[in-house]
């Protein structure tokens, strides 16, 4: 599943024929970054990917002024059956990727354990100020968005909620854990 891709035809799907600048000027608009894995800067490339693959094709060439001419794509029907199943498999898989930090913490040596209160007190301040952070900027966000956004934009916080009570239930075992590990309490 490849969030880009979906994000670059479901937008030449709805818009219409653009060129790059202005679907990256689409993804800021849309505060892509809020709540996909997409970085702006790369649609670019990701679209000459999926105009070699037929996904997307030119069908002219525009200049304004002295600006250098940008190319017009638009989607293709194979784009729009890649579409479908893009937007299928986003809504259907489930995407679970292991945290390095639950190795970490499984593999943590006496060394590392005796400081692994301060660690964890530090990584559940982040969290927090990493939350607050993400409501501000999402609420601002939601001023133009509909019921789906809202709601995309509130999985990252409702994940970032989890998150933050796991920590504060893990600092509650946390002088049982550095004992196991033979750390000093």
């Amino acid at each position: 599943m490849s969030s880009i891709r979906l994000f670059i035809l479901s937008s030449f799907a709805e818009l219409g024929p653009m060129h790059g600048h202005l679907l990256r000027l689409e993804a800021e608009r849309r505060h892509v970054n809020l709540w996909t894995d997409i970085s702006v800067g790369a649609v670019y490339g990701a679209m000459k990917r999926m105009a070699s693959e037929g996904l997307l094709r030119e069908v002219r060439s525009e200049q304004e002024g002295n600006r250098p001419a940008r190319q017009i794509f638009e989607i293709t029907e194979r784009g729009r059956a890649t579409l479908l199943d893009l937007e299928r498999a986003g809504l259907t898989e489930i995407w679970f990727k292991f945290d390095p930090f639950d190795l970490a913490l499984a593999r943590a040596t006496e060394a590392t354990a005796t400081d692994l209160p301060v660690i964890l007190r530090d990584r559940l301040k982040r969290l927090r100020e990493m939350l607050a952070q993400t409501k501000s900027v999402n609420d601002r966000a939601r001023r133009h968005s509909g019921k789906a956004k809202d709601w995309a934009l509130r999985h990252s916080e409702m994940r970032l909620e989890v998150e933050i009570d796991f920590l504060a239930g893990l600092l509650g075992e946390i002088d049982a854990i550095v004992r196991e590990k033979g750390g000093v309490v």
